[in-house]
């Protein structure tokens, strides 16, 4: 079992990770006879979500790019620079976060509470399969001024 595990581990891409659970969150809303909810100001939520997610993805991927750095997720060991600044001050991982904001936009629009779960399960796994060894690898690469980076910035938000 444990060497399943590790074979998955940066091997399915993020965006894929990202489609699947997209796809499990409209399944549920469609066919979930219960969780269904609305409220005041859900559409201008979902929409604000939608495009501080789009926003932090996009500078996200435009601040790794001026580094120098690959967008692979396949290869964290290519890393030539550690990105610290700009949204990389608020979360380690910004590429994931803007992510998991348009998961919890979609999870608004289909308005099923249950998408939630769906959500923290996407969480859950892109912190044991990817985000794991992107840190291991990284730590090893760059030592103190990695872990010092962890020590001050929260892996997610």
């Amino acid at each position: 079992m444990s060497q399943l595990l590790e074979k998955l581990e940066l091997r399915v891409p993020p965006a894929l990770v990202f489609g699947l659970f997209a796809a499990a969150m409209f399944l549920l809303g469609r066919f979930l006879p219960v969780g269904q909810f609305d409220f005041t100001g859900r559409e201008a939520l979902m929409w604000s979500m939608l495009g501080l997610g789009g926003l932090t993805g996009a500078l996200a991927v435009v601040q790794v790019l001026r580094a120098g750095n690959s967008l692979s997720p396949h290869h964290p060991e290519r890393t030539k620079t550690l990105v610290e600044r700009g949204v990389y001050d608020l979360s380690r991982n910004p590429m994931y976060l803007a992510l998991l904001m348009v998961l919890l936009s979609w999870g608004l629009y289909l308005g099923n509470a249950f998408n939630t779960l769906l959500a923290a399960l996407f969480v859950a796994y892109m912190n044991r399969f990817q985000i794991g060894p992107e840190e291991r690898i990284l730590d090893q690469k760059f030592g103190p001024a990695y872990r010092q980076y962890c020590k001050l910035v929260r892996r997610w938000f």
